[in-house]
């Protein structure tokens, strides 16, 4: 059982250090432990820093894509390299790395693909009172959206089995986190949460630079991932409306009417003509919608295909190289 972990970097030289020594070199159940960073642009001597430290594997990029980008190479890279799970941590030690075996050990007794780590948000005192707020209220409607029950969706502290990383498939270019809670629970994988604990804040987080940032683009990524993964109720809802509030003229207009006063009020029927057709016109976009959906998810098997043929390939070469070291 091999675990890798990883660590999205973006000009951390100065924390990585202390977040690496922090991160378990044995656990039990876990035969071999190696680690990954995503170098994600960063300027300073972040990858060197990660070199003389002896991380096994580092993934960069010559300028910086964001978290959800650097997340999903290291997933890809990890899945390459025969993890069988993978943990996602973060560079600037907010995460114990004591936790990660506690983040592990659903996998390993088989009962969960993915495991979030729950902070206890409201003892966090590097976080505001209005921050603790917007947490609890992303992750309530994460909650709703994804069917889940996870209560900390922003955490990034996760780990994934090797089945459920070669299924992810992250779209938006912000954050991983909400996302990947929304397709987990829309495809029903195993997923679930443990409580771990956090570190005083080095520095300040570089997801947002401010409240409002945050709560804007949080709120278009929840409702991005709803509208990808449940097209057609989302839809439905929005044409029920309109079509209800037609009917309803409609129904006034035959009241009238049967009352001998319906020649005064033809522009309620027009009315009411064009919100059934905008309701029903809104419907028939969540049909094609529903089949954009039908065709991404082939897409998705096809992508979870690749990557199970990249790992059946990395074990091959690994048991071929292990015979060959044998003398077989």
């Amino acid at each position: 059982m091999k675990l890798i972990i990883q660590i999205p970097c973006y000009n951390e030289a100065k924390t990585l250090t202390i977040a690496l020594d922090a991160l378990p070199r044995h656990i039990e159940g876990i035969d071999e432990i190696e680690y990954l960073i995503i170098n994600d642009g960063s300027k300073d001597e972040t990858v060197q820093v990660a070199k003389d430290w002896g991380v096994n594997y580092v993934v960069s990029f010559p300028e910086n894509k964001g978290l959800a980008k650097g997340f999903m190479a290291g997933i890809d890279a990890c899945i390459r390299n025969g993890a069988d799970i993978i943990v996602n941590t973060d560079a600037d030690n907010q995460y114990c790395g004591e936790d990660i075996e506690k983040l592990v050990r659903p996998i390993l007794d088989g009962k969960a693909e993915i495991v979030i780590g729950e902070r206890p948000i409201d003892e966090i005192s590097d976080f505001s009172p209005l921050k603790k707020k917007l947490q609890h209220l992303g992750s309530y409607v994460v909650r709703l959206a994804s069917a889940t029950d996870i209560p900390d969706a922003p955490s990034g502290f996760r780990a994934f089995s090797k089945d459920a990383a070669m299924h992810l498939n992250v779209i938006n270019q912000y954050t991983y986190t909400l996302e990947t809670i929304v397709q987990a629970g829309r495809n029903k994988m195993a997923i679930t949460s443990v409580p771990v604990r956090t570190n005083p804040e080095l520095r300040k987080s570089r997801l947002f630079h401010s409240m409002g940032s945050y709560i804007k683009k949080s709120i278009l990524t929840i409702f991005r991932a709803f509208l990808m993964y449940r097209p057609l109720t989302f839809f439905t809802v929005c044409g029920l409306i309109p079509f209800t509030i037609g009917f309803i003229y409609v129904v006034r207009f035959l009241v009238f009417f049967a009352r001998g006063n319906g020649a005064g009020h033809t522009q309620s029927l027009v009315v009411a003509t064009m919100l059934i057709i905008i309701g029903f016109m809104t419907f028939v976009l969540g049909l094609q919608a529903d089949i954009i959906a039908a065709n991404r998810k082939i897409l998705e098997d096809v992508q979870y295909r690749i990557r199970r043929m990249e790992s059946e390939r990395y074990e091959e070469k690994r048991r071929t190289d292990k015979d060959a070291s044998d003398g077989k």
